[in-house]
């Protein structure tokens, strides 16, 4: 079986995926004074891009997001990032059924290696799309009819609109049971202090209560991912993340630069939209061909999709209450001053507070992005709103900025703390994490919330995560070894795969939970551990971890993998500064190396 190999970025600056999304949650309050990029709401905005220059996956995909910024495009209850992701899979496995480059996502077709790509992407977007909109159908026939008339009619031709609509129809089947179409459950606040409860000015019911329910396309369950509850009303953080917020993220605030108010204003869009629209157009300025914007318009969509059940599954877990609502009752920290008619810049979105998801999904497709294309790159978003009378236009020039920009703006605007902030954040990363270390792209697992994988199929053979294999397969007796490397010889485990050491870690316990073990998965054993070609027996040791789990240990260090080493040889977390600490591989001896 052939990897899910993602195109590495350009080595100017060597940064892994991980680095590059803490990078994120590094980003403290001095940013907030000087955001380096500026956007747009897409839900709003005029944005002048380029012609797809007959790139089908880009063309279908600029479709989709016209579409679903029309006026009643679907049904409030059902998600659009869901049918971004449906969408992208059916192109996906068309064009790897002819390609056979990848494993496919949801179906097990096959075409002739000659079938016509182009042909196929466009049929499986159609299908896709005439199926999930069909008040559209009429537009989307001729889009379709456009496309096949710039591809000479053969049996080429045919082959690839055959396959295209097969995998419509396979990935349709695969998400007909998700639970997307189930009916959100009523919402009743408590009263308590620090429960949700509808915000003013409408004062409208909660949205997607249901979604955090919904089967993902590649986690096993939404809640797997599941930030730490907030901070208690009681506590100094909370008092500080509202009173921040009180101050700089009111009307009339005096303390926030009109630059923020600015971006508070334009960042008032869904925040998926923004940045299907940063995809198009940087894919189209990487000269991305149909291939390559297939597999990474699979990956962002059901990335952000993934994301947002997650963001909804904490949101309608912890069901706090919005600043709005914190600020005007001020209950329960006596450091919190009331204020009975704060408002807010930016008018409050109808779901609780934390996690942010502008701050989730931004993360998650930044971190995407920025694997298949680097994180520098250029691209524009205009709001013919924002800028007065001309239409405001700024460029950006770094995704992990944008993402940034796009969760303060929510702090500036006055409805997110800086608490949902980082817990989006946090979300975000350990999704793409997850994403990006997929040996394949493939459907939930059967874990998922439902007990079963979509519409009861059974996950295609193979569908399993390198790494999540790795993480959750205790062995019963675990094996350590030497390997050569580019950095010399350094330990792997009995299948090849890189351990690492957290420089956090208290002698031989420790430190790496939650969050932190999902990215770096333990080395666990039900056994004695085993040396293999190299290693010392007498340097191997174990420990007992807090999850009652059993974790090897070398010449007293704690063993981990990374989550995006995806095949034997990777070294992607070596240096990485991470969860408070950095990470690095061990020699022979048990001692870190830390060249690069």
């Amino acid at each position: 079986m052939r990897i899910f190999a993602l195109p590495e970025p350009r080595r100017t600056r060597r940064r892994s995926v991980l680095a590059l999304a803490v990078a994120f949650l590094t980003l403290g309050p001095q940013y907030a004074a000087a955001p380096a990029a500026h956007a747009a709401p897409l839900g709003t905005a005029n944005v002048v891009a380029p012609p797809a220059r007959g790139n089908v996956v880009i063309e279908w995909n600029r479709t989709l997001l016209d579409i679903v910024r029309s006026p009643h495009a679907e049904p409030g209850t059902i998600h659009p990032t869901r049918n971004f992701a449906i969408m992208s899979a059916a192109v996906y496995d068309a064009v790897n059924a002819i390609s056979r480059a990848h494993p496919l996502y949801g179906s097990n077709l096959a075409a002739p290696r000659d079938a016509s790509r182009p042909a196929a992407a466009a049929a499986a977007a159609h299908d896709t799309l005439t199926a999930l909109y069909p008040a559209h159908k009429a537009d989307l026939d001729r889009q379709l009819s456009s496309d096949l008339a710039g591809i000479p009619d053969s049996r080429a031709k045919q082959e690839g609109v055959k396959v295209g609509t097969q995998a419509a129809r396979a990935i349709l089947a695969l998400r007909a049971h998700d639970g997307a179409d189930a009916t959100p459950p009523p919402y009743a606040t408590t009263g308590k202090p620090g429960d949700y409860r509808p915000t003013p000015p409408a004062f409208k019911a909660p949205e997607f209560t249901h979604w955090g329910h919904v089967t993902p396309f590649l986690l096993r369950t939404g809640h797997q991912f599941r930030p730490a509850a907030p901070p208690a009303l009681s506590s100094p953080a909370y008092a500080a993340a509202i009173n921040e917020v009180k101050v700089i993220g009111a009307a009339h605030s005096t303390t926030r630069t009109a630059e923020q108010t600015t971006l508070a204003k334009l960042w008032t869009g869904p925040a998926q939209n923004y940045w299907y629209d940063v995809a198009q157009q940087v894919a189209l300025a990487r000269h991305s061909d149909l291939n390559q914007s297939a597999d990474m318009f699979a990956l962002l969509n059901l990335t952000v999709a993934d994301a947002t059940i997650g963001v909804y599954d904490a949101k309608y877990t912890y069901r706090f209450w919005r600043p709005i609502t914190a600020i005007r009752l001020a209950a329960g920290n006596p450091d919190v001053k009331q204020d009975p008619k704060w408002t807010p810049l930016v008018t409050t979105p109808p779901d609780p507070s934390y996690p942010g998801m502008h701050s989730d999904i931004s993360t998650a497709a930044a971190a995407v992005l920025a694997r298949f294309y680097g994180d520098r790159n250029t691209f524009t978003l205009t709001s013919p709103a924002a800028g007065g009378p001309s239409p405001y236009t700024k460029p950006y020039t770094s995704l992990s900025a944008t993402a940034t920009e796009a969760g303060l703006s929510r702090i500036w605007g006055g409805i997110h703390t800086r608490l949902d902030h980082k817990s989006g954040n946090e979300l975000g990363t350990a999704i793409a994490r997850y994403a990006l270390g997929q040996s394949k792209l493939a459907p939930a697992v059967p874990s998922s919330p439902t007990g079963k994988t979509p519409a009861g199929h059974a996950s295609p053979a193979g569908a399993t995560v390198a790494n999540a294999t790795v993480a959750n397969a205790t062995v019963a007796n675990a094996t350590v070894a030497v390997r050569d490397s580019k950095l010399g010889k350094i330990l792997v485990d009995g299948r090849g795969r890189t351990l690492y050491l957290f420089e956090a870690d208290k002698g031989t316990s420790s430190t790496c939970y939650s969050t932190c073990a999902t990215a770096w998965p333990p080395l666990t054993t039900t056994g004695k551990p085993q040396a293999g070609s190299g290693a010392s027996p007498a340097l191997l040791g174990t420990t007992a971890r807090t999850d009652h789990t059993t974790q090897v240990t070398y010449n007293g260090h704690p063993l981990y993998y990374f989550v995006t080493d995806v095949k034997p040889g990777d070294i992607t977390g070596q240096g990485d500064d991470s969860f408070g600490a950095k990470w690095y591989v061990l020699d022979p001896k048990g001692n870190k190396i830390e060249k690069r």
